[in-house]
């Protein structure tokens, strides 16, 4: 499904029954990425997976890109479903969309698993973002690139420049203690401690400021230690949080 929303299509699908469930892809990825992780959509839930702005069948006229205008985006998705509090899971850029989701309207987030999402881009990963390129993706990650954004060759160039752009903004993604001190929603906090973007210790920083969290530390996990071999212990320990299993 398609609508549009702030000035851009965001592309979409909802499926199931339950309680509804945001699942929010990380940069340069889709919504349908979550197949490797979910095979199944988890029993329990409605699932909303959008495509980010400029992501996948999504478009972005403006051709501007921050992680508080997707987090309003998919805050307005949201309000024209009907669903007022959601849960919901975030990878990377997915969660520090969901960060805004949860400082913006902390009510509408009753809980969220972030993944690999910072509080603030360290040097290290600026540095990285500063001198990102297509040609240092191997090549079935440059074929799959084509298979999930449909627009052409400008959309996917666009997504390299706004990766780009990520090195030199220090607003967007600056969320202080005191900021993370407003979210209310129960927050799993999912780090690989072998992540090449962001260190662990930033991870602990999250947990220190949101009132409600728990950690996970992935062990010998990379950046978003959910797929291929993590996938099954994180379904099953996601679903359980997301659903308060864990407390029993």
């Amino acid at each position: 499904m398609i609508t549009d929303v702030n000035g851009c299509q965001i592309h979409y699908d909802v499926r199931g029954d339950g309680d509804p469930l945001v699942l929010l892809h990380g940069g340069l990825g889709a919504g349908a990425d979550w197949r490797y992780v979910f095979p199944s959509d988890p029993a329990g839930f409605r699932v909303i997976v959008p495509d980010l702005r400029g992501h996948g069948r999504s478009t972005n006229p403006s051709g501007e890109f921050t992680f508080r205008q997707a987090a309003l985006d998919v805050l307005a998705l949201l309000a024209r479903l009907g669903q007022a509090t959601v849960k919901a899971i975030g990878l990377s850029g997915g969660g520090i969309t969901l960060l805004h989701m949860a400082t913006l309207q902390p009510a509408r987030v009753g809980a969220m698993v972030l993944v690999s999402a910072p509080p603030y881009f360290p040097p290290q990963a600026r540095a990285i973002q500063s001198a990102f390129s297509e040609e240092m993706l191997p090549g079935p990650e440059r074929r799959a690139l084509r298979e999930r954004h449909v627009h052409g060759e400008d959309q996917i160039r666009a997504l390299f420049d706004q990766v780009k752009g990520f090195a030199a903004n220090h607003h967007d993604v600056n969320f202080t203690p005191s900021l993370l001190s407003t979210i209310t929603a129960e927050t799993l906090i999912v780090f690989g401690d072998r992540d090449f973007l962001y260190p662990v210790s930033i991870a602990f920083e999250l947990h220190a400021a949101i009132a409600r969290s728990f950690l996970w530390v992935v062990p010998n996990g990379s950046h978003g230690p959910i797929f291929g071999s993590h996938a099954p212990a994180f379904a099953a320990t996601a679903t359980a949080f997301l659903k308060g299993e864990w407390r029993r």
